[in-house]
């Protein structure tokens, strides 16, 4: 709904502010309106026009995929923590992600960012399961947390392509089809 009132609008920030005026999310605060949908927008604005068309008009596996990019876009650790574990145990042929491979990779990132080593471990909970949830949403991993490997469309494969190498390898792929992909 946001992505197609973006692609009438062609402006964020006019976007932003009808989703929250008309409580397009449906959220009952206007605290959470806020938090919310600039949560959405801010995904969103990370995917090209074309991206944002396929999110409206694609099938529910395309747009699972592509909001699954968006979240790797915006957020850099995110993204690390696709190409650093879950496309790394991919291609080493490593079948399920635990809870606690997840806590390693955020240790040892805390070592590196003060604003990690600060959190409190409620909050590191949080992360997590909200990590796994948008995993499982773009079927990168299944409900008992197996990895699955990313199934394009054309469309999606072309779509990434634009961007380069880079925006496969948050993806459980093997390097042979990124390479077909990429051509």
């Amino acid at each position: 709904m946001v992505a197609e009132l973006y692609l009438r609008e062609q402006d964020w920030e006019l976007t932003r502010d009808k989703v929250r005026a008309e409580n397009l999310l449906q959220v009952r605060t206007a605290a959470a309106a806020l938090r919310i949908s600039k949560e959405v927008v801010g995904r969103l604005e990370q995917l090209s026009t074309p991206e944002l068309q396929c999110v409206v008009d694609g099938t529910i596996h395309e747009r699972n995929y592509l909001l699954w990019a968006a979240a790797c876009r915006r957020y850099e650790f995110i993204r690390e923590f696709a190409v650093e574990v879950l496309r790394e145990y991919f291609a080493t042929l490593r079948q399920e992600l635990s809870l606690q491979d997840y806590n390693a990779f955020f240790n040892n990132k805390a070592m590196w960012h003060d604003e990690l080593d600060n959190t409190k471990p409620s909050t590191q909970n949080k992360l997590r399961q909200n990590l796994f949830r948008m995993m499982r949403d773009a079927d990168l991993i299944s409900p008992e947390n197996l990895i699955q490997p990313a199934m394009f469309t054309p469309r999606i494969a072309e779509l990434l392509s634009t961007r380069g190498r880079e925006a496969f390898l948050v993806y459980p792929l093997a390097d042979a089809d990124i390479n077909r992909w990429i051509k």
